[in-house]
C-alpha cells in the first residue's frame, strides 16, 4: 500500500517524498543484539532456530520470553490455541492485500518448491493468467519481503527464479497449519521427524542468501565485487541435472559454489554426498562453458569434518558465526 499509494503516486503527494527508508526485518546479528537487550541468553544455534521458524520480524521477536530454549519459545507461540503466530498466517496476507486469496496460493506454490519457481511455473500452478494483476501480485509480495526474485547465472532477467523468503510463513504451511499436535513438547516431537530436515535445510539456504555480505567477509572478499546467482540445469535424455543454490560471481574471474547445510553437528561428507558434488561442479563447467576458477564453499552450522571427501572438494567453509556478524 505504502509503495502504490504514496511512493508511487500520481497525484499531489508526486514527487513529495524527501528520503526513503525501507524497513527490513532484522538480520542474525541484529536479532541477537536486539535479545541480549532483552536479557533473553541464547546462543547462536538457539537464535538461528527461533529465526528459521519466524524470521527477524521484530512484532514475532518481541514476543519470545527470557529463561526459556527456542524450541519452549516455538512451543508457546505456534503451537498452544492462544499462540500468537498460531493463527497469524491469514490474518498477515489479509490485512496487507486485497484478494490475499491469490497472494496466498503464490506462497503455497513456492513453499513446496525448494528450487524455486519461474513466473510461468508460479502461474502455471495457481491458476494465473499473464498480465498487470498478476504482474502487481508478484510486485507486492516481492516489495513486502514474503518472495526473493534470482537472477540464474548467465541469465536475464525473462528467467528468473522466484524463492519463498519468508520464514514464519514456510514454518506455518509445514507445521503449523492442519497440525493436531499441541501443546509443551510439541515442536521437540516434530523436530525428530522426517519434515523437519527437509524443512531446516530450505530454511537455512533462504537465510544464507539473505546473509551473503556476511558469507563474502567470511570469505575475505568483502570488498570484491560479485554478482549473486543460482543456477539449475534440467537434464535431457540420459544427460544428469544439476542445482545450485547460491553462486558468487566474483570480477577477480574466481566463482564460489556455495553448498548450505544445517546440521546439529559437524557436518560430515560422505561417499552419496560427495558423488553429488562432483556432479555438480562438472555439470556446471560443461554446460556454462565458464573459464573461472571454481571454489566449493561448504556454509553450514559447526563447520565440516576433515574426511579424505573433504579433501578432495571444499576450497573454504562459512559457519554460523560469520552469518552473525555485521
Amino acid at each position: 500500500w505504502m509503495v502504490e499509494n504514496i511512493v508511487n503516486n500520481k497525484g499531489g503527494l508526486h514527487n513529495r517524498i524527501s528520503r526513503k527508508i525501507r524497513l527490513l526485518p532484522f538480520s542474525l546479528s541484529e536479532t541477537e543484539a536486539y535479545l541480549k537487550n532483552r536479557r533473553i541468553n541464547l546462543d547462536k544455534y538457539q537464535i538461528l532456530q527461533l529465526y528459521m521458524a519466524m524470521g527477524g520480524i521484530p512484532q514475532y521477536l518481541k514476543a519470545i520470553e527470557p529463561g526459556e530454549s527456542a524450541a519452549q519459545n516455538i512451543d508457546r507461540l505456534c503451537f498452544t490455541k492462544d499462540g500468537i503466530l498460531k493463527g497469524e498466517f491469514s490474518n498477515l496476507y489479509q490485512s496487507l492485500f486485497d484478494n490475499p486469496q491469490h497472494h496466498e496460493a503464490v506462497i503455497r506454490a513456492l513453499a513446496k518448491k525448494r528450487q524455486g519457481l519461474t513466473r510461468n511455473e508460479v502461474m502455471d500452478a495457481c491458476g494465473l493468467s499473464s498480465g498487470g494483476t498478476t504482474t502487481k501480485l508478484f510486485s507486492e509480495l516481492e516489495e513486502s519481503g514474503f518472495i526473493s526474485q534470482y537472477i540464474p547465472f548467465n541469465k536475464d532477467l525473462r528467467d528468473s527464479i522466484y524463492k519463498l523468503s519468508d520464514e514464519y510463513s514456510l514454518f506455518y504451511l509445514k507445521f503449523i497449519e492442519g497440525s493436531k499436535a499441541n501443546g509443551a513438547g510439541t515442536w521437540l516431537r516434530l523436530s525428530n521427524g522426517s519434515s523437519y530436515i527437509s524443512w531446516s535445510g530450505f530454511a537455512f539456504e533462504s537465510i544464507c542468501q539473505k546473509h551473503v555480505l556476511q558469507i563474502k567477509r567470511s570469505l575475505g572478499i568483502g570488498g570484491v565485487h560479485a554478482e549473486i546467482s543460482a543456477w539449475r540445469y534440467i537434464p535431457k535424455n540420459g544427460e544428469q541435472g544439476a542445482q545450485i543454490d547460491l553462486l558468487i560471481d566474483r570480477q577477480d574471474l574466481c566463482i564460489n559454489i556455495c553448498e548450505m547445510k544445517f546440521s546439529t553437528a559437524v557436518f560430515v561428507i560422505d561417499k552419496k554426498y560427495s558423488a553429488e558434488l562432483q556432479n555438480k561442479i562438472s555439470v556446471f563447467k560443461e554446460n556454462t562453458k565458464t573459464r573461472k576458477t571454481l571454489f566449493l564453499t561448504m556454509v553450514t552450522s559447526y563447520g565440516v569434518k576433515k574426511n579424505p571427501y573433504y579433501m578432495s572438494h571444499v576450497q573454504n567453509e562459512v559457519t554460523i558465526d560469520a552469518l552473525f556478524k555485521e
